[in-house]
């Protein structure tokens, strides 16, 4: 492990700035924002950078089906996002938007510069058409079968079941997202980098020793498949930065994206005097790390060390990949409530929570974690409040109450403290190579030891005993310390935690360079009164979070929308035998109201034909509940029972959820004439 003050930049995959933050994205940010928090505390000269993604397709549809600019929906989606990573604890230096004049600035500079190192071609090609939309398609805005392996509703760049990357043109059976036709064929004129220029460049820094072994044979795939020219430009419309010189050509989103974090760093920069230079030179002497998702590997990997070589800055040290999330077991689900927004879950837990449980779980292989609910409980309860938060509750009302709030002037057990001291190596080491849960096994043994020995001393038979309070001072005192060092360990981690322990040991735990203060004991010297420092996880907090998270699906919680493609691709294909286990049936509402704490939901009461059912539907923004009652809808019947926070839903409804000029949500209604319980077919 490098020694001494390093200088050391820090990012993030920049969020895409049309969607709120889930806990599928934090994955990244509490690991990257674990390992600034550890540089920081060694003494390291950290910055930890990061923006919001705002140009692109997705975000120009998405302002024009709100009927709103571009520029006003990224401004808002960017607030929710820093109000979001401030309340988990994320603690960038800065935060910025690929929107802005630093990002066109270098975004230009770096075409241009390769441009005139002839690694630009210009040439035109056939692009997907929307016909009904008049616009040329983006690659994710066409689905289709992989041409390799035949995975069926894959995006038009890359297939998710076999990793192959593609032109959209390749696709079989293709359909556009947006409209739902066919595209059509058309010609285009394209910029393109020519990334084979970089062949040798990017096989030597790829195999020196900045990825792990896993994106290395990855990448050696690629290379052998032969790297291709990446198509850098789109055509109008578009949000995004036009290409100079050129009317109706933009810069893709996936060229000014990246740049984003040189963009960021360079407002830091110009806002707090940091030399912008020494980080980002070619001959530069300090470390760049990127952190990010597997499934931005290609342009982390390939493109942007070509795009930063090309235009003569440095290249990243090492690019730092990690797996998804999944939620007990499987693929985060908003209709089984596991898609979880973050501020759902802030709603309801301490983010301190969530960040340890990630840490515990993290490592430094490309490995997806799983977020069990009942194992995050029972491990939280058991290792921050039974192990650590333990000892210091255990000491610190004797300290308060007999001795002042004062310290003992020696420890009774050097030789422990100084074992922890010694631990110290193995743990920054895990830290250092983001072996999260190795460190966080670590730390919790040493916390075994620390309730060991006060298993054995029993502080509180001593306090019974007439003469021993210098004992006593001293156990308790030894005890402190124990949980100080185990506290400076975790502080990255669980931070808030930790400035709660520091308020009430009265010294820094988090500080820069408080690491190098753990073989200082703290002795002779007053704490403050010690206060409930962390709460037990509740399970039904857990539960209220889930519920709230199943009711906050995009259209209803019990609601089948027929949404615009814009919204939502076509389902993969199924027989006819499959949509035969559906059993939809007419129904009349004979009551709906609405429902105390939830925005969108009404609970309807349905009549098929002699059968009764509550179901609860989002669909209270467009319907007076007085007005639905007699109404003739559609349900689906044979859909199991789901409890909610509000009561039990029996069944579904069908509606559609219109777009642009539309709007809204429309129940669908049979013809007159027919009567509940009828089935539909």
């Amino acid at each position: 492990m490098t020694t001494g003050k390093r200088k050391i930049l820090v990012t993030s995959a920049l969020p895409y700035a049309n969607g709120p933050i889930h806990l599928g994205h934090l994955v990244e940010y509490i690991q990257t924002d674990i390992w600034a928090r550890f540089q920081r505390l060694r003494g390291n000269e950290t910055y930890y950078v990061c923006a919001d993604d705002s140009h692109g397709t997705p975000i120009m549809l998405k302002a024009r089906e709100e009927n709103i600019p571009p520029e006003e929906l990224i401004e808002r989606v960017g607030r929710e996002h820093r109000r979001d990573f401030s309340d988990f604890h994320i603690c960038f230096d800065n935060y910025h938007s690929t929107h802005t004049e630093e990002n066109r600035y270098f975004s230009e500079y770096i075409f241009q510069q390769l441009h005139e190192g002839g690694h630009i071609a210009k040439r035109t090609i056939i692009q997907a058409f929307d016909p009904l939309e008049q616009m040329f398609l983006p690659d994710r805005f066409i689905r289709g079968s992989c041409p390799r392996c035949g995975a069926a509703d894959q995006h038009g760049d890359n297939c998710e079941a076999c990793g192959a990357t593609y032109t959209p043109t390749d696709l079989a059976d293709p359909v556009s997202v947006i409209s739902g036709s066919t595209p059509i064929e058309k010609e285009s004129e394209h910029f393109f980098v020519k990334l084979g220029d970089f062949d040798d460049m990017l096989r030597q820094w790829t195999s020196s020793g900045g990825l792990q072994s896993e994106v290395k044979n990855k990448l050696a795939e690629w290379f052998e498949a032969g790297l291709q020219d990446w198509d850098i430009s789109r055509d109008s419309p578009y949000f995004g930065f036009r290409i100079p010189g050129y009317e109706d050509k933009y810069f893709y989103v996936w060229l000014d994206a990246p740049i984003g974090y040189i963009a960021s760093f360079r407002n830091f920069c110009d806002r707090e005097g940091v030399n912008f230079n020494q980080y980002w030179n070619s001959d530069s002497t300090t470390e760049l790390y990127h952190f990010v998702g597997k499934d931005i590997l290609y342009f982390h990997a390939l493109f942007w060390p070509a795009m930063l070589y090309g235009a003569g800055f440095r290249r990243p040290t090492a690019v730092f990949v990690h797996g998804f999330l999944t939620v007990n077991g499987q693929k985060m689900s908003k209709s089984r409530g596991t898609y979880i927004k973050a501020r759902t879950y802030l709603n309801h837990l301490d983010p301190d929570y969530l960040r340890y449980y990630f840490a515990a779980k993290l490592n430094a292989r490309v490995e997806d974690i799983d977020l069990n609910f009942d194992d995050f409980t029972a491990r939280v309860n058991s290792d921050l409040v039974g192990k650590v938060v333990n000892i210091a509750s255990r000491c610190a009302g004797f300290i308060n109450k007999r001795f002042d709030g004062q310290l003992a002037a020696t420890l009774p057990d050097p030789a422990l403290f100084e074992h922890f001291v010694a631990g110290s190596t193995a743990i920054a080491q895990a830290l250092e190579n983001r072996e999260f849960g190795r460190a966080m096994r670590q730390i919790m043994a040493f916390a075994d030891q620390a309730n060991q020995y006060l298993n054995e001393q029993q502080p509180w038979i001593v306090a019974k005993e007439s003469g021993q309070d210098a004992k006593l001072q001293q156990i308790c005192t030894q005890g402190l310390n124990l949980f100080r060092i185990l506290m400076i360990w975790l502080s990255p981690v669980v931070p808030e935690l930790a400035a709660r322990s520091a308020a009430f040991l009265s010294c820094p735990l988090a500080a820069s360079g408080a690491w190098q203060t753990l073989q200082q004991p703290l002795l002779d010297q007053p704490i403050n009164e010690f206060k409930r420092l962390l709460d037990r996880i509740e399970p039904k907090d857990v539960e209220a979070m889930l519920e709230e998270s199943a009711s906050q699906t995009d259209s209803s919680a019990n609601t089948i929308t027929g949404q615009h493609l814009a919204d939502e691709p076509l389902a993969s294909e199924i027989s006819i035998d499959d949509f035969s286990k559906i059993d939809l049936r007419v129904a009349t509402i004979t009551d709906a109201a609405t429902v105390d704490g939830a925005d969108r939901l009404l609970r309807l009461s349905l009549d098929l034909g002699g059968e009764t059912r509550t179901v609860f539907a989002g669909i209270k923004s467009v319907y007076d509940p007085a007005r639905l009652i007699g109404r003739h809808v559609i349900t689906v019947a044979n859909l199991a029972p789901r409890k909610m926070r509000f009561g039990v839903s029996e069944g579904m409804i069908l509606a559609a959820s219109g777009t642009d000029d539309a709007g809204g949500i429309f129940l669908l209604s049979p013809d007159p004439g027919v009567e509940p319980g009828m089935r539909v077919r």
